[in-house]
C-alpha cells in the first residue's frame, strides 16, 4: 500500500484537486540515530583536534563551550536545512511545527558531542595536560564510532560480523581525524 493509498481522504471526491495535506516528518528512530550521532561525534573530534594547539595555554572549558556551540549551530543549520528542502504547502503554524520537528530531530548530533564536553570540563577541573585530552578524546571519540556504527546495525538486522565490519568503517572517521591531527601537528 503506498503513501497515498493509506491516507483516509486519498479517494474522497471533495478532497481531489485540493492540495495534499502536509505531514510533520517522523521522529527519528533506530538507525537515523547513527547520522546525527556519527555526524557530533566526528564533529566532535575535529574540534578537540584543532581546538588544541601546540604553545598555547589549555582552555578545556572554553573549548567545551565551542564544541557544544558548534555542534549546536550544525544541529539548528541541518535541521534547518532539512525543513527548507521538504517544504510543503501548509499554513504558518504548521511550518512552523515541521521546522520544530525537524530541529528536535538533530537532538542526538548534539547529544553525541556530550562524552567529548564531559571530557574537557574534567581535564579543566582536573588540570589535566591537554595533548593528552586531546589523545585520550581522540581514541574515546574512535571507539565511540565503532559502537555507533556496530549497534545500529545489530539494530537494524545485521549479522555480528558485518555490524562490526560497519563500527570499523564508523570508526576509520576516527581514526582518519587522529592521523590527521598528527600530520598537521
Amino acid at each position: 500500500m503506498t503513501h497515498e493509498q493509506s491516507r483516509p481522504d486519498a479517494h474522497d471526491p471533495q478532497e481531489q484537486g485540493r492540495l495534499p495535506r502536509p505531514h510533520l516528518p517522523p521522529p527519528r528512530r533506530g538507525a537515523d540515530w547513527m547520522f546525527g550521532g556519527v555526524y557530533g561525534t566526528v564533529l566532535a573530534s575535529g574540534l578537540l583536534a584543532a581546538l588544541d594547539q601546540a604553545g598555547e595555554e589549555s582552555t578545556p572549558f572554553y573549548d567545551a563551550s565551542w564544541v557544544l556551540v558548534t555542534a549546536g549551530a550544525a544541529a539548528l543549520a541541518h535541521g534547518y536545512s532539512h525543513h527548507m528542502s521538504s517544504h510543503q504547502p501548509g499554513s504558518a503554524a504548521h511550518g512552523w511545527r515541521v521546522l520544530a520537528r525537524a530541529l528536535w530531530n538533530e537532538r542526538p548530533m548534539i547529544l553525541a558531542t556530550l562524552p567529548t564536553v564531559l571530557l574537557l570540563l574534567t581535564s579543566g577541573l582536573t588540570h589535566w595536560d591537554s595533548h593528552v585530552v586531546t589523545a585520550v578524546g581522540l581514541g574515546l571519540n574512535t571507539a565511540l564510532l565503532f559502537a555507533w556504527g556496530s549497534f545500529v546495525a545489530l539494530r537494524v538486522g545485521h549479522r555480528l560480523g558485518p555490524a562490526l565490519l560497519r563500527g570499523l568503517a564508523d570508526a576509520t572517521f576516527g581514526l582518519a581525524i587522529i592521523v590527521a591531527n598528527a600530520v598537521i601537528k
